[in-house]
């Protein structure tokens, strides 16, 4: 997918994270959200980390003894951020490319897609992820890595594992036990 394409998903589903959090009420900051052990409001702290600068993360890195789950935990429950602060940081994200060094521009778009759900879904709000942005994602998180200029295969909408109930399973929560759950 062109990098103009991926920004424009990722402002969208960032302008649309925004507006849910604003209107939601404040009880609804403390639901759970998919994330295991994080709230909704944990979630909407750690989307504010998209664009940290590196320097800026040296000491949460530090306390976190370098291991990045912890890191991306510790910065997420440890946010100062009130619930009007996380939806204005989300928004002066609009239009930026900045994002975090050594990552590529799928992993923003990937982030979004899925803590979109992380959150939407324990709040019972349908939020259809667009199937090329969906695909890119899918692409990046499952296809094999091209080596020396050889492509990957490409995922299709229609090719993603499905849950038992029918439902494209997100690649990070139901096809790799693996994978950190946050």
């Amino acid at each position: 997918m062109d990098s103009d394409i991926v920004w424009q998903h990722i402002d969208a589903e960032r302008t649309w994270m925004a507006d849910l959090l604003e209107a939601l009420p404040a009880e609804d900051w403390q639901q759970p959200s998919l994330c295991a052990g994080w709230t909704v409001r944990d979630v909407g702290a750690h989307l504010t980390f998209a664009q940290t600068p590196v320097q800026d993360l040296l000491w949460p890195a530090l306390r976190a003894g370098f291991r990045y789950d912890v890191l991306v935990r510790d910065t997420a429950l440890r946010s100062p951020l009130t619930h009007e602060e996380i939806v204005a940081k989300l928004r002066s994200f609009l239009g930026s490319r900045r994002r975090v060094a050594f990552i590529t521009d799928l992993e923003p778009l990937i982030d979004i897609l899925v803590h979109n759900q992380d959150i939407a879904r324990p709040l019972g709000v349908d939020h259809p992820i667009p199937p090329d942005a969906a695909a890119a994602a899918a692409d990046r998180v499952l296809g094999p890595r091209p080596r020396s200029g050889v492509g990957g295969h490409r995922a299709t909408f229609a090719s993603w594992p499905r849950t038992p109930s029918g439902r494209s399973a997100t690649a990070t929560r139901c096809t790799q036990p693996w994978a950190p759950t946050c």
